[in-house]
């Protein structure tokens, strides 16, 4: 199978091309960026070659492509791919806006192409072995949730994350997704209302988005969440930061954290770092592209839940503008 790379913008573009250098049954076949010495750069760290133009390397007629540009891009590349017919996995948040996202869902559907969603929790162990024991009634009804994605602040890995124009927001767009698609898959249910308020307490001589975000989130089913997506580990924390639910049902309590498994490794000068020993959900989320590009069918996470993930950030910024508690699906 041969699948490309369309920017290198985002730093999870560098997981992605070690997934697709080790797996078998791939050709790598090469990196295009708009930035031609970060281009280069990583197709020579790759050992692939580098394209000038998307266009030029969506011509090779690659299998699929992997969408890491800035949030506010992945609309142009995702249209090019569909009328490449390239299927295309998309970093999240799908788009910045909604004519935006449906403009992409619409692309594709109309090409007959693959739009997936890069949300890797979909495919995390613990995450998973959650997902089975509400699938099996373990729990009973869901009655509330109380969840977190904090991270540190990510403009030291790269400073459009921080520019409201290129990345759609700060902690709000960024972390809200990955959460509100969570619980959608865990709830088989809609959100039906957010309540939001953020903040810029941390970091507030550094950036001018948003650093701290908490929403209040209603579902059609009636259960409640919290979610805290708030940019709050500390910069010399041993990881960026981390995802963790609470999961209050009728016939129990669940808490799990996607990212415990792990190992602590110390150094000389460098701060502590997490080394994670479990599966690794990166690996598996390409492999279900791959699969799902080869059998001709649609991926475990769409562009569709893409899209309701993006919303509910959406609605969290309408929210806190108007002071009061905003209504799903928005117009």
């Amino acid at each position: 199978m041969k699948l490309g790379i369309l920017s290198f913008a985002h730093l999870h573009a560098e997981s992605y091309a070690h997934q697709l250098k080790t797996l078998p049954d791939v050709e790598f076949i090469g990196i295009a960026d708009d930035d031609r010495a970060r281009g280069e750069r990583f197709a020579n760290a790759y050992d692939v070659p580098f394209f000038e133009s998307y266009e030029a390397l969506l011509a090779e007629k690659p299998d699929g492509v992997i969408i890491c540009s800035e949030n506010a891009r992945h609309r142009p590349l995702v249209e090019l791919a569909a009328a490449a017919g390239v299927h295309a996995m998309c970093e999240k948040p799908l788009a910045t806006t909604l004519e935006d996202g449906q403009a992409m869902l619409e692309a594709c559907q109309r090409a007959g192409v693959i739009l997936m969603t890069a949300f890797p929790m979909r495919f995390s162990a613990p995450i998973l072995e959650v997902k089975s024991l509400i699938d099996q009634g373990a729990l009973g009804k869901i009655l509330a949730v109380n969840s977190v994605n904090q991270g540190q602040m990510p403009k030291r890995y790269r400073d459009w994350f921080v520019d409201k124009e290129l990345a759609g927001g700060g902690s709000v767009f960024d972390h809200t997704v990955h959460l509100a698609d969570v619980l959608r898959w865990y709830l088989d249910a809609e959100v039906v209302e957010v309540y939001a308020q953020t903040n810029r307490i941390m970091h507030r001589d550094e950036v001018e988005v948003e650093t701290g975000g908490l929403l209040l989130v209603t579902f059609e089913n009636g259960t409640f969440a919290s979610i805290d997506c708030s940019w709050s580990r500390p910069m010399n924390y041993p990881t960026w930061g981390g995802l963790a639910l609470d999961l209050i049902g009728e016939k129990g309590v669940v808490n799990v954290d996607a990212f415990s498994q792990n190992l602590t490794a110390y150094h000389q000068t460098d701060p502590p770092a997490w080394l994670p020993w479990l599966s690794d959900p990166d690996r598996a989320m390409v492999s279900e592209f791959m699969a799902a590009i080869r059998e001709a069918r649609t991926p475990r996470v769409t562009g569709y839940d893409g899209y309701k993930a993006m919303e509910v950030a959406l609605a969290a910024y309408r929210s806190a503008e108007l002071g009061r508690p905003v209504s799903l699906p928005l117009n």
